[in-house]
């Protein structure tokens, strides 16, 4: 009877250790690594930007935002400063998939993509803003290419600049108007700015 008792015991041992325990090792396999949704983020639109991308529209609430301010310095430039809402620009190296509030600024002067900036400052060189008025304007993209938009609009904000090519410095140009994030405003193309600015050359 004891030898009974003591087989069954060790029977009822070895049938709880082949049954996996729950939780264990099993919920975390599937979270994402990099902390990012692994749902679709918005809807992505059949209209594109200039150069073919497709729209990827989000809600109006908590939606990415950007505005663009652009002023002459005392070498002759043009600084260009972003200040963004609801939105984080990805490093290098980053996946090529959208997450929610992340991806690049693009800047483009008079509808030519100048660069891809991963930073909020970019210094714009003079010779990509000849006498005359140019729009200097910033658009949101995800990681994988798409543009942020809202309402069927683009996120980004133009600002209208005036150079006269004649002086250098501070009295180069003035800036003027700048547009707020999804106007209705003509694509804007500029060398990266100092410190903490990263831009990524157009090819």
């Amino acid at each position: 009877m004891s030898w009974t008792r003591g087989f069954r015991a060790a029977l009822a041992v070895c049938v709880l250790l082949l049954v996996p325990t729950t939780g264990c090792g099993t919920g975390e396999a599937h979270e994402r690594k990099d902390g990012g949704s692994p749902s679709p983020v918005g809807k992505v639109l059949d209209a594109t930007d200039g150069q073919g991308r497709h729209y990827r529209e989000v809600d109006k609430k908590g939606a990415p935002d950007v505005g663009v301010e652009v002023a002459p310095d005392a070498a002759g430039n043009w600084h260009v400063r972003l200040t963004v809402r609801n939105f984080r620009f990805s490093p290098v190296g980053a996946k090529a998939r959208p997450t929610a509030g992340r991806g690049l600024a693009y800047l483009f002067v008079d509808g030519g993509l100048v660069t891809r900036l991963r930073a909020p400052e970019y210094r714009l060189a003079p010779r990509f803003v000849p006498h005359g008025t140019h729009h200097v304007t910033a658009r949101l993209y995800a990681d994988d290419g798409t543009v942020w938009a809202v309402r069927g609009k683009p996120v980004e904000s133009t600002a209208d600049i005036t150079a006269s090519g004649a002086e250098t410095g501070a009295e180069a140009g003035t800036a003027t108007a700048t547009v707020t994030a999804n106007a209705e405003a003509k694509e804007t193309e500029a060398t990266p700015t100092t410190s903490g600015a990263t831009g990524t050359p157009a090819r």
